[in-house]
């Protein structure tokens, strides 16, 4: 597969959205998958600036074919945050007729945080799977950080939103986040991945741009919690 795929890691300040006066300061990633035989891609969390994102796709040959979205927070999807309007999948839409995939559990969510129509989305589950041309994605349910947050499986590629970052994880003390929810998608979806899997995480919080599974098994303190309660009493529970 590795030969067919196309994909491109973009952060938000530095790739695109370089003169916007707070996504650097953000440091989302962004992320292009595609298939190379057909030119298609899916963008990931679109936001910040998705005309440059669009430009990044259309420069390398590539026609963007739908958006996978990892949770529905502002700054992965568009919206208002703290008084800031950033723009999103509603920016794409108005260019790309495409559908958007989001998790059931954070559907309601998007639409009422970004402004989409029940008609764009594609409301996926844990464990379902999207082919694009010869590049097969599964789709791994893993909240906390939020109800609906997904990770994409891309062969040995773990493309994983706000849930596992670079020796840190998400927080789970905002609006619909769920500690234990958090600490059993680390430790019973995540961390059971092959330990070649590299990690590509939804911002640059951490030492290097990704990782490894294996790595984060033995380096990242959240994925070394024994038990629940120690769990608990690190997250403040």
């Amino acid at each position: 597969m590795s030969e067919a795929l196309y994909f491109r890691q973009l952060l938000a300040g530095r790739q695109v959205a370089v003169n916007h006066p707070v996504a650097g300061q953000m440091a989302n990633f962004l992320y292009l998958i595609g298939d190379q035989a057909s030119r298609q891609a899916l963008v990931v969390d679109p936001a910040w600036d998705v005309a440059s994102l669009l430009d990044v796709a259309t420069a390398d040959g590539y026609e963007i074919a739908g958006a996978l979205i990892t949770h529905y927070h502002p700054d992965h999807v568009g919206g208002d945050m703290f008084g800031l309007s950033i723009e999103g999948v509603g920016r794409l839409l108005e260019s790309h007729d495409v559908p958007l995939y989001v998790n059931k559990h954070e559907a309601d969510g998007l639409k009422q945080v970004t402004g989409v129509a029940e008609g764009d989305l594609k409301r996926m589950e844990g464990g379902d799977r999207l082919t694009l041309g010869e590049v097969p994605i599964r789709f791994l349910h893993t909240p906390g950080h939020t109800p609906g947050s997904q990770c994409f499986l891309v062969g040995d590629r773990l493309v994983a939103g706000d849930t596992l970052f670079v020796q840190g994880c998400g927080r789970v003390d905002l609006p619909g986040g769920d500690p234990d929810a958090m600490y059993a998608s680390l430790t019973q979806v995540l961390a059971k991945l092959p330990p070649e899997t590299v990690l590509y995480p939804g911002h640059h919080y951490g030492p290097s741009e990704t990782s490894t599974i294996g790595d984060e098994l033995s380096q990242n303190a959240y994925l070394r919690i024994r038990s629940l309660d120690d769990w608990r009493m690190l997250m403040g529970g």
